[in-house]
Parts: C-alpha cells; sequence; structure tokens
C-alpha cells in the first residue's frame, strides 16, 4: 500500500493506493479518466498519514481493494500542504500527462 500526494492543476491531494508505484502505467490511466494528465506526486509514510488522518484512514483503507486499486484520502489542498513537511516526502515523480 503507498500514500501519495499529488501536486495537480487544482492543487494537491492525498491519495491511497494499492499500486506498486505512485507512477505505475495503471494508476496513471485511471488518473487520467479523473481528469489528472500531469502532476507531480511525493510518497509519504503509511505509518504518519494513518497519524495524521486517523479514523478517515481506517475507513478509506477497508474500501480499498488489495490490487489496482486508489482511494483519494484528502482533496482539500491547503489541508494536504500544510498537513506535510517537505522532509517527510519522498524525491519527486513527474509526470507530463
Amino acid at each position: 500500500m503507498k500514500a501519495g500526494i499529488y501536486f495537480t492543476g487544482t492543487g494537491p491531494i492525498l491519495i491511497l493506493t494499492s499500486y506498486r508505484a505512485l507512477d505505475a502505467p495503471e494508476m496513471i490511466k485511471k488518473l487520467a479518466l479523473k481528469g489528472i494528465k500531469k502532476f507531480i506526486a511525493f510518497e509519504v509514510g503509511q505509518a504518519l498519514v494513518k497519524e495524521k488522518y486517523g479514523p478517515q484512514f481506517k475507513i478509506i483503507m477497508g474500501d480499498l481493494h488489495q490490487e489496482d486499486d486508489l482511494r483519494v484520502l484528502d482533496y482539500d489542498g491547503h489541508h494536504v500542504f500544510y498537513n506535510f513537511e517537505f522532509g517527510q516526502m519522498s524525491d519527486p515523480i513527474y509526470n507530463e500527462g
């Protein structure tokens, strides 16, 4: 399971996914179907996300299938941006669409 912050044209969103990577080809296709074609993504630790989102994290995890799935945990860009420090994020992953 991976957690990632995706900086998109409308602002950052926090996604939980069962894909092997935040930029897996299948993941990119699913995001494109949702209108997200260009992004910069950063992986964040699942334990950290669980700590910050508590019950909401548990609900989303319970709804997430084992393979090839993703769920948006937080789409409030301001909240996502200020909830994590840059040092808690991985190196950036770029997708030009």
